[in-house]
């Protein structure tokens, strides 16, 4: 076999098995989506801009038994809310039929988070609220609140617990986010890696598909969370590289996420070393000879945050030079960004990491390391 026909057929294989391996990681982390949103006690629905149905837990089918037969992806929830109505689902609508539709029709288009309820036929009572996503969808909460009708005297106590548990969930999908984001960002570094490789039409439709697979399950990732980062849009323009060679060390304990960086930054010139958790960073820093440092937060062994704190301790301690440090995590609340920050980190970027986000980051922390 000629010299260029065992490159073109090693290349064709790689790409596949790259391809083969996105794939993978699109499957597991739409798997591990769904079971979250399963694991969620209260009723969970996402709907698209125009209303219709993407995708509910089974708990949601449980509180609208009478209606989960009319459940599919693209039917219209109005529709299925009109159904219902004429079955007799909804108390209240009895009398006012379309008066009723209008008015949560235009609760729907608003979406503004504010609270109501709803009685259904069966004498339950529940809370929904529904909130615009940031690509114009919806994703709405049912929350069966007979029992505190019941109970009337008890009312506010029983919100007060309703918060309480609204706060456990809040803290069990910042939990999620970190799993979810995990293959997310691997899959998306991956498609994006083979995307500027040499493809055959079929190969280059298929990490197409992939792409577009991942920026879905982003949307549903951050409407599901409410974190609202779009570290997944389209990319525009050329990577400015750094005017003069880095080297980087880079921490994080999935292998798919360290290669992921590898690919982004060699291909700028830039010189990585990555290890697999922040007592290893820590090590390789104090052998010096490195620019920047980029940590993951959730690793075995030392946690980003905990490596961040040591090498600002022994730098204050033994006099050297402060070392741009910046954080890559899945995790990208207001107090997530406060604790990096509060650890010594110069910055905080959002998992699936961004090219020219992680570069932008990367430039200012050495500018003001410069200054």
């Amino acid at each position: 076999m000629a010299s260029g026909g065992l490159k073109g057929w090693f290349a064709r294989l790689t790409g596949a098995a790259a391809l083969a391996d996105a794939r993978a990681q699109a499957e597991l982390a739409e798997a591990r989506l769904r079971d979250a949103i399963d694991a969620i006690p209260e009723g969970v629905v996402f709907l698209d801009a125009e209303g219709r149905y993407i995708l509910w837990n089974r708990r949601y089918a449980e509180i609208y038994h009478r209606s989960a037969d009319l459940f599919r992806p693209g039917a219209r929830l109005i529709d299925t809310l009109r159904e219902g109505v004429r079955r007799g689902d909804y108390p209240d609508a009895i009398g006012r039929e379309e008066a009723w539709l209008a008015e949560r029709e235009a609760k729907l288009a608003t979406a503004t988070g504010q609270r109501h309820e709803q009685q259904v036929a069966d004498g339950r009572w529940l809370m929904i609220e529904e909130r615009r996503t940031s690509d114009g969808g919806v994703i709405g909460l049912r929350v069966d609140i007979t029992e505190m009708k019941r109970q009337a005297e008890a009312l506010e106590q029983a919100l007060a617990h309703a918060e309480a548990a609204h706060r456990a969930k809040a803290e069990f999908l910042a939990d999620m986010s970190h799993e979810l984001r995990t293959p997310l960002n691997g899959v998306e570094g991956l498609a994006r890696a083979l995307d500027a490789s040499k493809l055959d039409p079929t190969q280059r439709g298929l990490v197409a598909d992939i792409r577009a697979a991942a920026r879905q399950l982003d949307r549903l990732v951050s409407g599901l969370l409410d974190y609202g980062d779009a570290d997944l849009a389209p990319e525009e323009g050329a990577h400015v590289a750094p005017d003069r060679p880095l080297r980087v060390l880079a921490a994080d304990d999935n292998p798919t996420n360290r290669k992921v960086i590898e690919l982004m930054l060699e291909a700028a010139g830039v010189q990585v070393v990555t290890v697999e958790n922040g007592f290893e960073a820590v090590e390789a820093w104090r052998a010096g000879g490195f620019d920047a440092v980029l940590m993951d937060l959730r690793m075995p062994v030392t946690d980003g945050l905990s490596a961040i704190r040591a090498i600002r301790a022994e730098e204050e301690a033994l006099g050297r030079a402060r070392i741009p440090a910046i954080v890559l995590s899945a995790n990208t609340s207001p107090d997530d960004r406060a604790a990096s920050a509060a650890a010594g980190a110069d910055g905080h970027i959002g998992k699936p990491i961004r090219v020219d986000v992680l570069f932008a980051a990367m430039e200012s922390a050495l500018a003001a390391a410069a200054a």
